[in-house]
């Protein structure tokens, strides 16, 4: 079967878009595959196009719990075989699971870059045949990544067990540099990239310079219809912005991730559907959105790197309509921003006395803890020790990146239920009908329910009952307090592994490449980030794709620099689209100078743009010749 065939027959399309394609067939030949690929370009086709064409089952590691536990649901839809693994399963299951594709039973095992390490995931490995390794966000295993992270450097080793199977790593943002590194990491036996381009014609990038940041906002929800995103900075102005918005008569909602699972869920869900028009959020809020019909993405405060800016910016206007992207910036903005390469990287005696601080916190004698795990509240931790809450959370990840420790501060937990009441107390109990066959369902898919904690699925029980997870939740939580169950929700819970016997904090060396260089490499992505939001030239669609390795063909003619005036009352892009095409006219015809007045433009905008030229030093007019000055 043709890959055609296959897109039509599971997904129902006639054609790849972009650079689909190119990918599906590039990983079909056996080439490793790097695919850079904007938010929302259609990844997930790119590997599962191929694999179904392939003998074996496709191995997808992904940071993403819910996208993954979607992504296989969405399979299973479609008919295809299809499983996770991921934190919060219990041992049998991870067994099972593995057993199941070992057999044959899986077409697609999505896996946590977490597991990758496990004795028990190793242990199983080989005698899975694996068709086709992806790695999704792969731009987390290069160190100079905005969001680089230590577990997927894992997957080099993950790699060497496979040989000969071909590597698809995808990944929405990535510089040159990145992208070279994630090759290099990844053992790719030569270059291979291929690049849909960053241009997204339909989003009209926007700075705004002002001195009141809430009446702007208004301003702008006011002007653009539609849905939108509000993206802040902490989980408290989240509740303050959405309260704002909400008393201005804007509806709104927020999310960050410190809500509990279900509320967050319900909102995401609510937003989706059209009940809440705005979502106010940190950047916890966006893998995996999709809801094509975002109309306005507004950032608040500048994010710390333009790659991150460039994907939460990207949710806006995926069905190709007319889209708005915002950038907030009031005069301290960019002292503001400078203080963050403080904040991410404190003083190395601040790191030190954090492992320390760390080390009685979890009464972890010298010599002890290697492969310990705890729970792990970075806010009360915090506020017993009198730390800094952002210096402490960054001296967490640089002793992470430095493998003294494993601090995962979004582990997932899948919810846990032990029925206390025996069988028999359970028949003598009249519980209404919905109970009843909840309960039923329960016992009808998990064993040892009676004699321990055992992990359920929330999901898988919601669909089999046809109950609304909330009422689900509502449900046990009232069994619960019946005394018949004991219930722990799904959620995600920090946890730090100590993955070194602790030693003395005065024996801590800071790595030059995790902190100085790193730090280099921060203080460069802020630059930029400050940089684009105060440059007054240019535009602002050009400036995102040079700093990705793309060069635009011409202005975007919708940016607010594209749309601004100059002092002739012209458009500045309008100029230099035409002062582009009077350069391209010169070098193409260095003999015919005066060819540049038979462009297809208005005279007067012809000499305003050779006014300009001349300028800038890019062009010489004398005796009525025109000359280039490169």
């Amino acid at each position: 079967m043709s890959y055609i065939e296959i897109l039509k027959q599971y997904w129902g399309y006639d054609s790849f878009r972009g650079v689909q394609q190119d990918i599906v067939e590039s990983i079909g030949s056996g080439k490793d595959t790097l695919g850079l690929m904007p938010t929302g370009g259609g990844k997930s086709i790119t590997f599962q196009v191929p694999a179904m064409a392939m003998d074996g089952t496709c191995l997808v590691i992904t940071p993403l719990i819910a996208l993954m536990k979607d992504q296989v649901r969405i399979l299973r839809e479609h008919g295809i075989k299809a499983a996770a693994i991921h934190a919060g399963m219990k041992r049998d299951e991870v067994i099972a699971t593995m057993e199941n594709c070992i057999f044959g039973g899986c077409k697609f095992l999505y896996v946590s870059p977490e597991r990758l390490e496990s004795e028990l995931f190793l242990k199983k490995l080989p005698h899975l045949k694996i068709c086709l390794l992806t790695i999704d966000e792969s731009h987390c295993i290069s160190q100079w990544g905005y969001d680089f992270r230590p577990s997927y450097l894992k997957i080099a080793d993950i790699r060497k067990a496979l040989p000969g199977v071909p590597v698809l790593a995808l990944t929405a943002t990535a510089t040159p540099r990145v992208a070279d590194d994630i090759q290099d990491k990844l053992g790719f036996g030569r270059r291979n990239v291929i690049r849909m381009s960053f241009y997204r014609d339909n989003l009209s990038y926007i700075v705004r310079n002002t001195d009141n940041k809430f009446m702007e906002l208004k301003h702008i929800l006011e002007s653009v219809p539609g849905s939108g995103i509000v993206y802040v900075r902490n989980r408290k102005e989240t509740k303050e912005t959405a309260d704002f918005l909400i008393a201005n008569g804007i509806s709104a909602t927020f999310y960050h991730a410190g809500l509990d699972p279900l509320v967050k869920d319900e909102r995401q869900k609510s937003w989706t559907a059209g009940k809440d028009r705005i979502m106010v959020a940190t950047n916890a809020f966006g893998m995996g959105i999709d809801k094509p019909d975002v109309r306005t993405v507004v950032h608040i405060e500048m994010p710390d790197s333009i790659e991150a800016y460039y994907q939460e910016a990207g949710r806006a206007g995926r069905d190709g309509l007319r889209s708005y992207a915002v950038l907030l910036v009031s005069p301290g903005d960019k002292r503001t921003a400078a203080r963050r390469v403080s904040d991410h990287f404190p003083k190395e005696d601040f790191i030190r006395n954090v492992y320390e601080r760390l080390a009685y916190w979890h009464e972890m004698a010298v010599g002890d803890g290697q492969g310990c795990s705890f729970a792990f509240s970075i806010g009360e931790f915090c506020h017993h020790f009198s730390l800094p809450l952002i210096q402490t959370d960054s001296a967490l990840r640089i002793l992470t990146r430095m493998g003294y420790i494993d601090f995962a501060d979004e582990t997932d937990y899948s919810a846990k239920l032990l029925f206390t009441a025996s069988r028999d107390e359970l028949y003598m109990l009249h519980q209404d009908s919905v109970t009843e066959k909840v309960i039923g369902t329960i016992f009808r898919m998990y064993s040892g329910i009676f004699t321990d904690f055992t992990y359920i699925d929330e999901q898988l029980i919601s669909m089999r009952t046809g109950i609304d997870r909330h009422k689900l939740y509502e449900l046990l939580c009232g069994l619960q307090r019946q005394g018949i169950v004991k219930y722990v929700p799904e959620r995600k819970t920090p946890v730090i592994t100590w993955t070194r016997p602790r030693i003395d904090a005065g024996m801590i060396r800071l790595d030059p490449e995790v902190y100085r260089l790193r730090m280099e490499e921060f203080k460069e992505r802020i630059g930029a980030m400050v940089q684009y939001a105060t440059r007054e030239k240019g535009c602002r669609s050009s400036m995102l794709l040079e700093y990705f390795g793309e060069k635009q063909k011409k202005p975007c003619m919708h940016c607010d620099i594209c749309c601004s005036k100059t002092d002739s009352g012209m458009r500045y892009g309008e100029r230099q689209l035409i002062a582009d095409s009077i350069l391209k006219q010169i070098d193409n015809y260095p003999e015919r100078p005066d060819a540049v007045f038979s462009l297809p433009f208005e005279r007067g905008k012809i000499d305003n743009a050779l006014s300009f030229l001349v300028q800038e030093g890019m062009i010489m007019m004398k005796n009525g010749r025109i000359t280039s000055c490169k």
